[in-house]
């Protein structure tokens, strides 16, 4: 598959496994535990350990006795297929048949078995099989007033109020994964391949209505929104069908991930600069579709997902919780979550935007030239049609901030759950060389023992270039960065009677960027910048207690953390052409809540606070914005930002003040 080094020139703004224990399963899935887990090495060798057994978190949606074999990484072929000779003749003398169903050789190298669960222990004994996840179903997710929306911010109407997109998206090629679409619509008519790929399950019950308005209602609309001629975001796009749904929106995560098989193979025979793939559905929590999902990433597609229609936490779902995925839910024309009877929007951490995705108009199915308004994420997905980080940051630097009413989420999905809308930019530039775009990556919330800690990570192509925690008690012992198959890692530590942390890493892209971290050769000594290219973007603190006054750095002299005595630092340090680096700070005595903003042109990329004797809950970094939260009643809060920007080399730096 062909790298794009550049976004693919037009951004349509993004619009719109889990090992189980054993206390979740009923009588006859603990057995099957126990089975699974009754010898934990292989009989043969002595040396491997039993495979890991999944399953999905959603119990309904569990398909029993399919499985998908997942084998380690440098499995060949050769071994693949030994392992199933293996199998069947393990199973054939204890009286059992396998039926092998289907082999992946993609992203993932294994295969699909029907079997027994009487027998699935010998599977996890097997040489080779690193897991072993049990089938699942997945499920669709189901504009004039969308595209208004998307370009009204940036004036994208002509003066007859037709929709004039900055880009139509020509050249791309969008793969929707998705059930039948009736190709002849006139809104999609010649826009839409209906590939030779269909992976979708038998119609559930004996009474289904088959007709061919209803296979095709749900990827027809979907169709209609990605490249309809009066209904599309991206008219000039090619799409691509590869079905994996029935005609009740319904699939299989082993459909899937042959879907994706599929796509991969196709574009390694006949590459293609730009590429979106696009799941408009969601099923639970899946390992193996998540590492179809992350090995599309890396081979340079753009993968957009639904974050799913159970106004649930979307980390709990996949594709959405993968998070080299766009991820996008859904608003309302309002701007308010979607909510869909006892269903709505998912949200959290693992959101990246929402979009329009409510009463959507787009093609119907029940004629060639009908139209209807359907809701759900799928339909938000549809309109986030560039490298695919690129895309991501664009989306983001476009978005409309802060008209999101969270007030029916609970704090902590208030705390990590974006408020953005996505909107379309006037003109889409071709390159992102002139602009650092930076978000923040929260994790989730550390457990409550002394020593827990949680993790943040960028997306391939993003550099760390700050890295905070924040305690909803007040309580952690801060924050420590360490190096991981050469990526920074932002590691939050919760602290003695501690109620859980987070770690926020402040993640960044500009062409030519690179960062490092140093660490503080002893407790209470600088950590520093060496050599004059790098700037200080972010500092981190970690103590042997618990935060409180001067226990976090300050930046000083431009290039270094100073901490005070206990307290060890790491400084990020970071180089790209005319980067410049100022810290700003806002001290008030009288709130316990200060904000400190970044001027124009400038971007946010470390968030911290300065001491002012009082507990801290934590920096939080908001759009361009650090705001420091103190303890309520307590003297006042001081905050610290870094701001930096990319100028040109021949203008003098002018600092942000």
């Amino acid at each position: 598959m062909r790298c794009t080094s550049a976004w693919i020139g037009w951004a349509l703004c993004l619009c719109a496994s889990l090992a189980v224990r054993a206390q979740d399963y009923t009588e006859d899935d603990g057995m099957i535990l126990d089975l699974v887990g009754e010898d934990r090495t292989d009989p043969e060798t002595g040396t491997d350990p039993a495979a890991e057994f999944i399953r999905c978190n959603k119990v309904a949606w569990r398909i029993p006795g399919q499985y998908i074999v997942v084998l380690r990484q440098g499995t060949h072929e050769s071994q693949l297929q030994r392992t199933i000779r293996r199998l069947r003749s393990k199973a054939a003398r204890r009286g059992y048949l396998v039926e092998i169903l289907q082999t992946y050789s993609g992203a993932l190298r294994g295969f699909l078995v029907k079997l027994s669960s009487d027998v699935l222990h010998l599977v996890a004994k097997l040489p080779h099989v690193h897991y072993i996840e049990e089938d699942s179903s997945i499920f669709a997710q189901s504009a004039p007033w969308n595209l208004q929306r998307l370009l009204h911010p940036y004036g994208g109407f002509s003066e007859n109020g037709t929709y004039r997109p900055p880009n139509d998206g020509g050249r791309t090629q969008v793969y929707l994964m998705d059930g039948s679409v009736q190709s002849s619509h006139r809104e999609v008519e010649g826009r839409v391949l209906i590939t030779d790929f269909n992976n979708a399950p038998e119609e559930d019950g004996v009474r289904v209505h088959r007709q061919a308005s209803q296979c095709d209602s749900h990827g027809t609309h979907v169709a209609g929104i990605v490249s309809g001629s009066d209904s599309g975001v991206a008219r000039g796009a090619a799409v691509n069908l590869v079905r994996v749904l029935n005609c009740q929106g319904k699939g299989t995560v082993s459909g899937a991930l042959a879907g994706m098989e599929y796509i991969r193979a196709t574009l390694l025979a006949h590459p293609v600069d730009a590429v979106v793939v696009l799941l408009p559905f969601a099923g639970g929590l899946s390992r193996s579709l998540n590492t179809a999902c992350r090995d599309m990433v890396a081979n340079s597609a753009v993968v957009i997902a639904a974050a799913g229609n159970y106004r649930d936490d979307a980390c709990l779902y996949s594709p959405a919780s993968e998070p080299e995925v766009i991820t996008v839910g859904a608003v309302n024309s309002m701007d308010q979550l979607m909510s869909q009877g006892a269903g709505g929007t998912n949200f959290g951490r693992c959101v990246d935007l929402f979009a329009p995705g409510d009463d959507i108009v787009s093609a119907s199915s029940d004629c060639s030239t009908c139209f209807t308004s359907r809701s759900g994420t799928s339909q938000a997905a549809a309109h986030a049609i560039a490298s695919p980080v690129h895309v991501l940051h664009m989306m983001l630097h476009y978005s409309i901030s802060n008209t999101i009413d969270f007030l029916s989420l609970s704090e902590s999905h208030r705390l990590t759950t974006p408020n953005l809308v996505a909107a379309m930019p006037p003109v889409i530039k071709t390159s992102p060389n002139g602009e650092l775009l930076c978000r923040s990556v929260w994790s989730e919330r550390s457990g409550v023992a002394s020593t827990d800690r949680v993790i943040s990570r960028c997306r391939q192509g993003e550099e760390m270039m700050g890295c905070s925690s924040y305690a909803p008690e007040g309580v952690r012992v801060g924050e420590t960065i360490t190096m991981n198959s050469g990526h920074m890692e932002c590691i939050a530590h919760n602290g003695p009677a501690g109620k859980g942390v987070y770690a926020v890493a402040r993640c960044c892209v500009i062409s030519g960027l690179q960062c490092q971290v140093h660490a503080s050769p002893e407790q209470g000594q600088a950590a520093q910048c060496v050599g004059p290219q790098h700037h200080l973007t972010g500092c981190t603190s970690m103590s042997t207690a618990e935060i409180s006054s001067d226990s976090h750095p300050r930046h000083s002299q431009g290039k270094r953390c100073t901490v005070k005595e206990g307290v060890t630092s790491h400084a990020i340090c970071c180089h790209a052409p005319s980067l410049e680096c100022n810290l700003l700070e806002n001290i008030s005595a009288d709130k316990d809540q200060v904000e400190v903003s970044c001027p124009s042109g400038w971007t946010l990329t470390d968030c911290s606070f300065v001491s002012r004797g009082s507990a801290i809950l934590g920096p939080v970094a908001k759009g361009n914005s650090c705001h420091v939260y103190g303890v309520t009643g307590v003297d006042g809060a001081a905050g610290a930002a870094v701001c930096c920007r990319v100028a040109p080399p021949e203008q003098q730096a002018a600092t942000p003040h």
